[in-house]
């Protein structure tokens, strides 16, 4: 203070991970050498609106009130406040306590939507004063009786010490790095970027099987909280290979709203088949520019692929017969309805891939690669479903026969997947290298990122690309091409791709890898892993980029490990960056935990629990015993 009076302020918080409902913030003031009077003013607001920016079209563009207060009020000394929102009408009701260390005396306050109360306690110097504030939130998707459950969970976490709290939550972490611990040794800062990047994942990730990873996690307002692709490309790899229960949570959130997916393919006309919407919280479409939005279809072969990679990683069967069958089957449905044969091929039309700069074109090779894999593996789910017993009723509920089965397979093998014999590449889609190269070198730096700059028709109309489209088809599907192939068609285009999209580095650094150029691999690794920490697309302010997060795991595990998880078992092609001394990173693998660590002497996989396991790297067939 001006006349030399110092507290010291010590602030911990904690949204707890084994009590879902729970957020505490703990005070510590301890007094150095003032005696006297301290007033604590607490508030808990309902007046509250979502950050918009009409100039971004990653940021929410309403100023519009999202969340309508409905009660505010104290019940025994708690304030509580439920609310509703304003388009899907869920309810809210959140609870707030604070517990003191010492005596002290309270005025409430309830202003409208504001309720305040200001605790007045006396200091002494060298004592020290604790303010713990419990905060609980209960919504309508998960609760009964918001104000009830709020009150129930408040009671018992209320009665808990904070330090048994703490507790908790320190074994909940620990048994989370045991699982998925990733160590680089020679760069401390890319270590640091890979932790941050893992702990960020944890938790942003829904765990209830209600809810899914947001693009910008719990971080911030881009995107409004949205749910995209992200979760099954990104982040899902990640949590099937170190989190089973978590993984299986995610999933679940996609069968939990199949319903919504097979109402969506009505509104778009398809007679048959679940198509998951674009963007989405509760299941329902979000997104209002269908060409880049609704148009993506590759959504239905993201979560398919996902469903796949837990099961193989697994052997989980009964989850399969319980949920992820079902999922399969319903997107497997929709490429039949939206396909159609030509020439003796079938064709995919009308689709945008993941490179929003070009919207609403035939024959997306990432789209039409991902409906591949999705139709054969539905195929395939059938036949591992009815040796085992577990088909019949699901077969019987969803009216699904031999002949539907039999149309996937013959459609899976006259998928098109377009060849250019001049260039040797895959091209994009079957009018993209007949458009002209973007003018890159006549483009200024504050032109970037194009698309808020350029209309989207304009992009449509050029060679250029938003992020990894084709490239990525080759990570996640790289035996449907030679490796010739994919080397010419990733060295074309890494010439016209801008990387304005977050998720973009990460894969061109993981296919880098692939075709043997390291030191390219290295670089887009490192500016992926680093990406929020610098602040490099300037708007980690609106929140942390959640997918490119994931991308960072990928990039080592995937990347410079070369992981490839195949029908036959799991393949690894690792290498070292230069300047690395070593790298090791533990993942599940059907009822095993195993460590893979690689230095300059090679490979060497460990068992760390469970019974051995046999995977390949590079061409040698390797226990972990």
């Amino acid at each position: 203070s001006p006349e030399g009076k110092v507290i010291g302020l010590s602030i911990t918080r904690m949204a707890s991970m084994t009590h879902p409902s729970l957020f505490t913030i703990e005070y510590v003031l301890t007094s150095e050498n003032y005696s006297g009077p301290v007033c604590l003013e607490s508030c808990h607001r309902g007046d509250v609106f979502n950050y918009s920016n009409p100039d971004d079209p990653r940021v929410g563009d309403s100023s519009e009130r999202m969340m309508m207060t409905d009660r505010a009020f104290w019940q025994d000394g708690c304030s509580v406040i439920t609310a509703h929102t304003s388009k899907s009408q869920l309810v809210l009701t959140s609870m707030a306590k604070d517990v003191l260390s010492v005596p002290y005396e309270t005025v409430y306050d309830t202003a409208s939507e504001r309720l305040t109360a200001a605790h007045t306690l006396s200091i002494s110097a060298g004592e020290t004063v604790r303010l713990t504030r419990y905060t609980i939130l209960c919504d309508s998707r998960r609760y009964a009786s918001t104000e009830e459950d709020a009150a129930a969970e408040m009671a018992k976490v209320s009665a808990m010490p904070l330090e048994q709290l703490y507790q908790e939550q320190q074994a909940y972490l620990e048994k989370f790095w045991e699982q998925s611990s990733l160590e680089i040794d020679g760069d401390d800062q890319l270590q640091l970027s890979v932790r941050f990047s893992l702990y960020q994942l944890l938790q942003s990730a829904g765990r209830d099987g209600c809810s899914n990873i947001a693009a910008k996690g719990l971080s911030g307002e881009g995107y409004e909280g949205h749910y995209f692709w992200d979760t099954e490309m990104y982040e899902l790899p990640f949590f099937a290979l170190t989190n089973r229960e978590q993984a299986k949570n995610l999933i679940s959130y996609r069968y939990q709203i199949l319903p919504k997916a097979r109402e969506h393919a009505k509104i778009y006309g398809h007679k048959k088949g679940a198509l998951f919407a674009w963007r989405t919280i509760t299941g329902e479409e979000c997104s209002g520019y269908y060409p880049s939005g609704s148009a993506q279809y590759h959504l239905n072969g993201d979560i398919a692929f996902a469903v796949v990679n837990y099961y193989l990683l697994t052997g989980d069967l009964d989850f399969m017969a319980e949920k992820g069958a079902e999922i399969l089957f319903e997107t497997a449905r929709l490429w039949m309805d939206l396909g159609c044969w030509a020439n003796g091929s079938f064709h995919l039309n009308c689709v945008t891939g993941p490179d929003e700069y070009t919207c609403c074109v035939n024959d997306n090779y990432y789209t039409n690669a991902g409906a591949k894999y999705n139709l054969y593996w539905a195929a395939k789910m059938w036949e591992l479903l009815g040796n085992a017993g577990k088909l019949d009723a699901l077969a019987q509920r969803l009216e699904l026969t031999e002949d539907e089965i039999e149309s996937f397979r013959k459609a899976e093998a006259g998928m098109t997947l377009l060849y250019d014999e001049k260039t040797g590449i895959n091209p994009q889609d079957d009018a993209f290298l007949q458009k002209p190269v973007w003018d890159f070198a006549g483009t200024p730096a504050e032109n970037h990122p194009l698309l808020l700059h350029y209309h989207p028709l304009c992009l449509n109309r050029f060679q250029v690309c938003k992020q990894a489209d084709t490239v990525l088809a080759h990570f996640v599907h790289e035996d449907y091409q030679s490796e010739e192939t994919m080397r010419r068609s990733y060295d074309w285009y890494e010439k016209i791709t801008t990387h304005d999209s977050s998720l973009s580095a990460c894969i061109f650094g993981i296919m880098a890898a692939r075709l043997g150029d390291m030191e390219k691999s290295v670089r887009y690794f490192s500016e992926s892993s680093m990406l929020d920490i610098t602040n490099a697309h300037h708007n980690t302010g609106d929140g942390i980029h959640t997918a490119n997060m994931g991308g960072t795991y990928m990039g080592v595990v995937y990347g410079f490990a070369g992981l490839r998880v195949k029908e036959e078992g799991l393949i690894f092609r690792p290498q070292l960056p230069e300047g690395w001394k070593s790298y090791r990173f533990r993942f599940l693998y059907l009822d095993s935990l195993l460590e893979l660590s690689v230095d300059a002497n090679g490979a060497k996989l460990s068992l760390i629990s469970g019974t051995p396991k046999t995977v390949k790297i590079w061409d040698e067939t390797v226990t972990a015993q």
